[in-house]
């Protein structure tokens, strides 16, 4: 309170002097028209409006598509309100990525609702009815977030749990799958752009999948002097990715794993345990679960990193014993992009080394890339096969 006191005596003593308004702040949308008239929309047809107010850019363009390879620009067209626009043809359902090229700088949907959450965030997303990404008319669960304090990291971490429709009037524990997005997703990329509890929730109401917990946790731990944006994006396999990798394993052994047991009525047992993940975050599940395999009986990793990329010697030394893989895994599901252009070189090596050492494995090629799109539909195929 005394500093506040002082603080304000202060500013009565100075003269109210405050800077000019520079002249080129952004124009505001005429507050006399309706906002809709100058944000991306849905349209009935299920094609999409994209716009964007920007009355002093040169150029606009919309840049969908999650990778480099299926990108596709579209110019937009400014009217007489400044207002940029583009109408694209009818869409099939699904879940679209995209972002403004506004001469020539990188811009997210600042009209929109849905910016896609990433380490960084540059993207956005739109929403074409019509598939099990929807929100439809059944029960859904829960998803929660959990603050823990890491003791591995030294640091206070969270997880995010999807937890389904009549947990708390069921006394059965339930089996668990643990996953891991890749390096520059979080849990929330795979809670918004992998639309996992929308998923489970109708997977559920349509009887494909048993019921069970999933738990949303981090791949970066950030070790002090190693966090990815320290690196190159080629230099991150050999430098990055090993030292991680060993700090987040002991984190899901030694902090996740107890906390979900104390939260949750959840299954002791190997077989009541799923581990996977996605790009680095198949490097991670693939490093964790094959250290651990009486601790999970169902692995993937999906368009994962491997030791390509990644040299690792103990990945070399636990894949070399497939008689204890292959009795302790009932599922080992290795799943990528056909035409992936950053994990595909490791998914091929890992699928050549796991033929030569004899391992029992799953294999699922999907149409598209190192991208969302393909990492989803292997996630709905696999965990209808988990704990049955």
């Amino acid at each position: 309170m005394i500093a506040r006191v002082i603080f304000a005596g202060l500013m009565l003593c100075l003269p109210l002097t405050l800077p000019a308004a520079p002249a080129d702040i952004p124009a505001e949308p005429d507050s006399a028209q309706a906002l809709k008239h100058y944000v991306t929309a849905l349209n009935a047809d299920n094609s999409i409006t994209f716009r964007l107010f920007a009355p002093q850019a040169s150029a606009v363009s919309v840049v969908t598509g999650a990778t480099p390879v299926d990108r596709v620009v579209s110019a937009l067209e400014k009217n007489d309100r400044g207002i940029w626009e583009y109408r694209t043809p009818v869409l099939a359902a699904g879940l679209y990525e995209y972002f403004f090229n506004v001469d020539g700088l990188r811009s997210i949907d600042t009209g929109g609702g849905l910016p896609l959450p990433r380490r960084q965030v540059n993207s956005s997303l739109i929403l074409v009815p019509g598939s099990l990404l929807d929100v439809r008319a059944v029960p859904h669960g829960v998803v929660s977030e959990l603050t823990y304090h890491s003791s591995v990291l030294n640091a206070s971490r969270q997880v995010a749990v999807w937890s389904p429709p009549g947990y708390n009037s069921n006394s059965k524990p339930l089996p668990v799958l643990y996953f891991y997005p890749g390096t520059s997703d979080t849990r929330q990329t795979w809670l918004v752009y992998g639309r996992i509890a929308q998923i489970m929730d109708n997977l559920l109401a349509e009887r494909k999948i048993v019921p069970m917990l999933v738990v949303l946790a981090d791949s970066v731990g950030a070790p002090a002097g190693a966090v990815p944006e320290d690196f190159p994006v080629g230099e991150q396999g050999a430098a990055f990715y090993p030292r991680n990798a060993a700090l987040i394993d002991r984190e899901l052994i030694q902090d996740i794993i107890p906390l979900i047991g104390r939260t949750y009525r959840v299954s002791r047992d190997a077989g009541g345990r799923a581990l996977a993940g996605a790009a680095q975050g198949g490097y991670q599940a693939l490093r964790s679960g094959l250290a651990h395999p009486d601790m999970f009986r169902w692995l993937a990793t999906i368009g994962g990193l491997a030791t390509h990329s990644a040299p690792d010697a103990q990945i070399d030394a636990l894949l070399a014993d497939a008689a204890r893989l292959n009795l302790r895994l009932i599922n080992f599901t290795v799943a990528a992009g056909e035409q992936d252009t950053v994990g595909g070189a490791d998914v091929a090596a890992l699928k050549a080394q796991l033929e030569s050492n004899n391992v029992n494995f799953d294999y699922a090629i999907y149409p598209g890339g190192h991208e969302m799109a393909v990492w989803r539909a292997a996630w709905i195929d696999w965990v209808q096969a988990l704990f049955k």
